[in-house]
């Protein structure tokens, strides 16, 4: 996942540096997150995981979530969480592909926050899914 939103990023523009970090385990992403706000001074964290599919990897995804959020908050920067759950496709092959664009996606979106957000305001409501087919704009009026 790591290198498909390097790709991605790189594919964008210029004007930034990637500083990457790995953990054993995506708990241990919020303070991952933290170190890298702190110690190399980054502007936005890109975290990026794949649970499992038992309900207590769910659980943790979720405590993971929790303390990416805090951490944001803490640090007044954003971080964009990217996890990939195994039971979300059909297949070794279909996993890898979401995986793939859901990163990518996920990347350009970090891309756009920091150096186009002009560009977020445009798309938003147009019902974008990262890594799966466009659900399509919202109605309006409703």
């Amino acid at each position: 996942m790591a290198d498909a939103a390097v790709r991605a990023l790189k594919g964008r523009g210029t004007g930034f540096r990637v500083v990457r970090r790995t953990v054993p385990g995506i708990k241990d992403l919020p303070v991952a997150c933290r170190q890298l706000f702190l110690e190399d001074g980054v502007d936005l964290c890109l975290a990026l995981g794949m649970p499992g599919k038992a309900e207590y990897d769910k659980t943790c995804a979720h405590e993971a979530s929790l303390g990416l959020m805090f951490t944001s908050v803490l640090e007044a920067k954003p971080i964009v969480e990217c996890f990939v759950f195994e039971g979300e496709a059909d297949g070794p092959r279909e996993l890898e592909t979401l995986a793939r664009r859901r990163a990518e996606e996920h990347a350009l979106n970090a891309y756009s926050m920091l150096f186009r957000p002009h560009d977020l305001a445009r798309r938003a409501g147009e019902g974008l899914r990262q890594g799966f087919p466009d659900a399509g704009p919202a109605r309006r009026g409703r």
